[in-house]
């Protein structure tokens, strides 16, 4: 057993020696299979990247001929803000991001699904949630130390807006004028008006923005009363949106409109065969007064002759009176019939002659008023909104521009659904919750009701109902007292929501009522010296 121990040391040893030879042949293999990284290198990227706002975007960026780009530094960045980059990889590991606006929407992509990814020299952008700020100009910029290279790629985005919403107002004679209007693009769409396959010109052509930076578009034309009409709105072929409409329109208003010109005309022949026979009857007089004096008639006939007189001159001033009202009706009668397009005052232009406006509080016990906050003390009398609510503002005017605003929100509390906002030539309110308030008694208003979904309403004669967009959360209201004109705003999207004309006269006030409870309040916004509004709540 002795004699065998040096060989079993000697053996022990040569295995020691023979596994360490094994390893470092194994190691060798493996550093000599791994992929060569190039002296020099091209940075190859792709035409513009077109991609709708909101969603996922990839930027393909990828070294050519291909080889691994993990041992490289990679660095995205944009606008020659090369120390800002929105992502910067080096040493086989990711920075933190220097761009903020980019924290947690950049990564590295794959330009398609075959890619490797780094490992095969794909270091494309990926960016997640893009909007109108990421719309641009990126480089891709790749080093290896020794050599380096980089590329532009374009990213275009585009977003796609509403479909088109038409509406129609009455025109003279026997014609329509219709609107069309999309919000929600980006870029600027184009808008189209088409009648049975035949392009029209619209009479106005009107881009917007919005606070988010999207694009609003709004048309009118003149088209006949019988037509088919399409609106299409898009950034190209393959993405527009349309809306039609068929005016297939009954004449009965044209009709009826005759039937009432048709009885004016009647009744002003009955007045003009009245004034002529009171003519007549006034020359028998004056012939019965001379013959009276001739013939020296007797006092019985005298008299006789002078009360037929009296109630011939009786009739001659009745229908001067009658003839005189006709007239004016005739007038008031040919304004109602009038359908002539009006183009409402700018909400910019309107504002130049923004004025404060108070509430004259005359201590309703339906309205509670403080530091011009109001609404009512939960008093109900029906369904309907009366003037049992109303408030009268304060000054008056007799002439001149004036433009107030009115919110209608509070804080935790839905917007306020149920309002009146106007002006008024009424000193005092009726007292019954059924009397009328309409403009034949000095009331000029626009009303909203939860009874009436995403409509308003103008109070004049007939109503005219006003499809809403969007629900507003401040009301402007311009009064042109000479120019006969009212016109009320939504303040937040500077849209015109409706327009009426009158004639104004004597003094008019503002006009408020807070409608019939849902929690919220309205308030009078006043602006300061600095020219902004002082709008704070009452909690």
């Amino acid at each position: 057993m002795i004699q065998h121990e040096p060989r079993r040391k000697e053996e022990a040893q040569g295995l020691h020696v023979m596994t360490q030879v094994y390893l470092l042949l194994l190691l060798f293999s493996s550093l000599s299979s791994a992929a060569p990284v190039s002296k020099s290198f091209l940075v190859s990227v792709r035409p513009p990247v077109l991609e709708q706002l909101g969603r996922e975007a990839t930027l393909p960026c990828w070294l050519n001929p291909p080889q691994s780009a993990e041992a490289l530094e990679v660095r995205w960045y944009r606008n020659h803000r090369f120390d800002t980059p929105i992502i910067l990889y080096y040493n086989k590991k990711m920075y933190e991001i220097q761009d903020a606006s980019y924290l947690g929407r950049a990564s590295f992509g794959l330009k398609d699904a075959a890619s490797g990814g780094l490992a095969a020299g794909d270091v494309s952008l990926k960016l997640l949630n893009v909007g109108i700020e990421d719309n641009g100009d990126y480089t891709c910029y790749v080093s290896s130390g020794q050599h380096s290279d980089r590329g532009s790629v374009s990213l275009n985005l585009t977003k796609t807006g509403t479909t088109p919403l038409l509406s129609m107002v009455w025109a003279e004679e026997n014609l329509v004028n219709l609107s069309c209007e999309s919000e929600g693009w980006y870029l600027r769409p184009k808008l189209h008006w088409v009648d049975q396959k035949q392009n029209l010109t619209p009479k106005s052509l009107e881009y917007g923005k919005v606070s988010s930076g999207l694009v609003s578009v709004h048309s009118w034309v003149l088209v006949p009363r019988s037509s088919e009409i399409s609106c299409s709105v898009g950034l190209s072929d393959m993405d527009t949106k349309e809306a039609r409409l068929r005016l297939e329109i009954p004449p009965q208003a044209a009709e009826k409109a005759k039937e009432e010109a048709l009885e004016e005309a009647k009744k002003q022949n009955e007045n003009k065969r009245l004034l002529q026979e009171a003519t007549v009857q006034k020359a028998a007089l004056e012939e019965a007064k001379k013959q009276n004096e001739t013939l020296k008639l007797s006092e019985k006939e005298n008299k006789r002759l002078l009360q037929e007189a009296t109630v011939q001159k009786a009739a001659l001033e009745e229908a001067k009176k009658e003839n005189e009202t006709m007239k004016l009706l005739q007038e008031a009668h040919k304004k109602l019939l009038q359908k002539v397009t009006v183009e409402p005052t700018a909400l910019e232009e309107a504002k130049k002659h923004y004025g404060n406006v108070e509430l004259e509080d005359k201590r309703n016990p339906n309205v509670t008023i403080k530091d011009g906050i109001f609404r009512d003390n939960n008093y109900y009398d029906g369904k309907a909104v009366s003037c049992l609510t109303a408030i009268r503002g304060t000054p008056g005017f007799t002439s001149g521009q004036h433009y107030w605003e009115v919110s209608l929100e509070k804080p935790l509390y839905v917007l306020k659904q149920s309002w009146w906002v106007g002006v008024t030539k009424a000193t005092d309110f009726p007292l019954q919750g059924d009397a009328p308030s309409n403009t034949s008694n000095g009331f000029w208003f626009l009303s909203s009701s939860p009874d009436r979904e995403n409509i308003f309403l103008l109070n004049t004669e007939p109503e005219v109902l006003l499809p809403v967009r969007s629900t507003p959360r401040i009301v402007g209201v311009y009064l042109n007292y000479d120019g006969g004109e009212l016109s009320f705003y939504n303040v937040e999207d500077e849209s015109v929501i409706g327009s009426l004309t009158a004639t104004f006269q004597g003094e008019v006030f503002p006009f408020f009522n807070p409608g019939k409870g849902y929690g919220a309040t309205m308030q009078i916004l006043k602006r300061t010296e600095q020219g902004e509004c002082n709008d704070t709540w009452e909690q």
